[in-house]
């Protein structure tokens, strides 16, 4: 018996290709999203309109919004962290756009030389002009958990990032444990504080692997509500400003785990397996190129 329905937020083309060593050429990263595109996904991040410099491996984010072979029904996003990049993925063709912020202060400096505060003042232009013009913001919350640099990130500073992204007009909140240090009850504390602000239906669990409980996580989150997780194909990736703690939680595992609980995901797994395949071999390609 279907125990209901779960969607994963494919994010490999995007939070995974950004931590490959080696340059990846712009039609292997558009073979990949075509792959994935085929195989049932409602919504994947595709690109990242961030510096060039700090995050190499997404150069090009326009060029692939471009060239890709869109399917009717899969909405294609790129993470924007200011009003250029959001400019920047509107005339690329982004039918959704992305903010990220930080729970702990620390990531947040690292990650984009500012504070909290000062990073949730750069999205407020850009949720003004998506709300003018009907693009849906998805906003990410990191290290909900542990920070790299702070150390144990409690629940109650979760819940305020949380809640003023969602009151400032993100559809969907993804809380991220970027250095997969959750288990199953830090992750359910810091959901039961994020679900006093946030409805539980807003809410996406991203979790990355780097301890191999992600799949766990999940179940916590499961029972506590949540039918939304983002995954990445292969286990791409991770986040390049959390040393160490590369390790996106795998498409094909996220999807094969649910299934055997009885929640449907609408995707076809000859498909993602196809599409993991090319992911392994991009991510040996990478690390190869000098």
């Amino acid at each position: 018996m279907s125990l209901g329905q779960c969607e994963i937020f494919e994010v490999g083309p995007r939070d995974g290709l950004q931590n490959e060593p080696g340059e990846i050429a712009l039609e292997d990263k558009i073979a990949l999203i075509d792959c994935l595109s085929r195989a049932g996904f409602r919504r994947m991040e595709v690109g990242s309109f961030v510096s060039a410099k700090k995050v190499p491996q997404m150069a090009g984010s326009g060029d692939v919004l471009d060239r890709i072979a869109r399917q009717a029904g899969l909405r294609y996003a790129a993470l924007t962290p200011n009003m250029r990049g959001f400019t920047d993925a509107r005339a690329a063709g982004a039918d959704e756009v992305a903010v990220f912020a930080s729970a702990s202060e620390g990531f947040s400096r690292a990650n984009i030389n500012a504070s909290i505060d000062e990073s949730l003042d750069r999205f407020v232009p850009i949720l003004e002009e998506a709300r003018h013009i009907d693009v849906p913001v998805r906003g990410y919350v990191s290290c909900v958990v542990v920070c790299p640099y702070d150390g144990v990130v409690t629940p109650a500073q979760v819940a305020c990032v949380a809640d003023r992204l969602f009151a400032m007009g993100c559809y969907e909140i993804s809380l991220g444990d970027t250095t997969g240090a959750g288990t199953p009850d830090s992750i359910a504390r810091m959901l039961l504080a994020v679900r006093d602000v946030v409805p539980v239906g807003r809410l996406a669990g991203h979790y990355h692997d780097t301890n191999r409980r992600a799949l766990e996580n999940i179940d916590a989150s499961l029972s506590l509500g949540l039918r939304v997780f983002d995954a990445a194909i292969g286990g791409l990736g991770g986040c390049p400003f959390a040393p160490g703690s590369s390790g996106n939680v795998a498409t094909e595992a996220v999807a094969a785990h649910l299934a055997a609980l009885g929640y449907d995901t609408g995707l076809d797994a000859t498909i993602l397996a196809e599409a993991a395949q090319m992911a392994l071999a991009l991510r040996a390609a990478a690390a190869a190129t000098p």
